[in-house]
């Protein structure tokens, strides 16, 4: 290795890249693994569920865009931290709990693929998991330039499984003019708990446009096309995710979908009579997708805390072969592996959401002090509403969460 001021890391992230990247890590954690505990939760209002997580998670998306153009470095959320508060100590807390989010978010995909694996085999759980991290932590250490491009290729497949599931579900878009009146909840606080637990569980459906940033030192044109990127990806999964969430809760019965550790597998074969290979091949793919963006993105955070001198420089170390911080993938990567071993996977995806609205809720409060303190600047920006009702609504989930849980 060389020196962290000598070694580098490479910009070979285009936007199509980039908003491969933000796709993958989104759809990769959510529909495939929690579209069933999500209808556990919310029943047959799903769809809403998912629709209220879209627009909670949009405002903060839209404020990350302008950030990510103001500050386009590793340990994204830290740094805008630190440039809106300059505090120092709130700074390196809030790069940990981006990391632990990485952490704990690719021990919920571990458990997802367990799921999906077991469609084919019986093989005990905590072996496949072990496996899986270990491969993904392997994969991340090769290179930036080949991780993403794998990822890349998995999104499509991605695409493509959700597309098929859309087309053997066609038929209930035929029946939605009979059954939107009932996916419509009334205005009755029961009703618009398990909406709002539904709403919960889905936001972590769509985690990931925020890993975007945190590749800003090894994307071409970060200024311009890291807020681009994010922006195309929650548009993107957002659309997936309602026509997904519509044609599961017509096709099966919300309590058969929350049981289900492999709902999209579920779904495939109910509908066409025939055994899920392909659709949980694909499920397979976006899980490993997902899990190894995550933990790309929590050794880029580690990366980066290291090299503001807030964690010790050998973390931040670049390797001169694979231009990647070896030792902070490999702390991820085990970390990883004892949370996805000692913890379920609803608890996981619970903690996730939890600790991500915090961040977010910070995020837009940093935001609106940038706003106010350094003015306009020549790139991405948004008006001062935005971070306003994202601080807003991300405080306002946070403390009804915080009475309910």
């Amino acid at each position: 290795m060389q020196n962290i001021n000598n070694a580098k890391l490479k910009r070979q992230l285009s936007l199509p890249l980039l908003v491969f990247y933000g796709i993958g890590t989104i759809l990769g954690a959510g529909i495939y693994v929690l579209v069933g505990k999500v209808a556990g939760a919310s029943g047959f209002y799903t769809p809403v569920s998912f629709l209220l997580a879209s627009l909670l998670a949009g405002f903060s998306a839209f404020s990350y865009a302008e950030l990510a153009s103001r500050y386009p470095r590793s340990a994204g959320e830290a740094i805008y931290i630190e440039e809106g508060f300059a505090i120092r100590h709130f700074s390196i807390l809030v790069g940990l709990m981006i990391v632990a989010v990485g952490v704990v978010s690719t021990a919920t995909l571990a458990h997802g693929f367990a799921g999906y694996f077991n469609v084919f085999f019986n093989i005990p759980p905590t072996l496949i998991v072990s496996v899986l991290v270990i491969s993904v932590g392997l994969i991340c250490a090769w290179g930036i330039g080949q991780s993403v491009m794998l990822a890349a290729i998995m999104t499509v497949v991605e695409i493509m499984g959700l597309l098929i599931i859309l087309y053997v579900g066609r038929e209930s878009f035929a029946l939605m003019p009979d059954v939107l009146p009932d996916m419509l909840p009334a205005l009755e606080y029961p009703v618009w708990a398990g909406v709002l637990m539904g709403s919960f569980i889905a936001f972590y459906a769509y985690l990931g446009f925020e890993d975007i940033v945190n590749v800003a030192e090894e994307a071409v044109k970060p200024r311009i096309n890291i807020p681009l990127a994010i922006i195309i990806s929650l548009f993107v999964t957002t659309f997936f995710y309602i026509l997904i969430s519509v044609v599961a809760i017509i096709l099966i019965s919300p309590d058969e979908l929350a049981e289900s550790n492999a709902p999209l597998a579920m779904l495939y074969q109910k509908t066409t009579g025939q055994p899920p290979l392909v659709i949980t091949i694909i499920s397979l793919i976006s899980v490993i997708n997902g899990a190894l963006i995550q933990v790309i993105m929590a050794s880029r955070v580690l990366y980066g805390m290291s090299r503001k001198n807030w964690l010790p420089e050998t973390i931040g170390k670049i390797n001169e072969t694979t231009h990647t911080p070896l030792v902070a993938t490999a702390i991820v990567t085990v970390i990883v592996l004892l949370f996805a071993l000692f913890f379920p996977l609803l608890s996981l995806a619970k903690i996730t959401s939890y600790i991500t609205l915090i961040i977010f809720m910070l995020i837009n409060f940093a935001l609106i002090k940038i706003k106010h303190s350094k003015g306009a600047h020549d790139g991405f920006t948004v008006p001062l509403l935005v971070p306003i009702l994202g601080g807003a609504s991300t405080l306002l989930f946070l403390s009804y969460l915080s009475f309910s849980l």
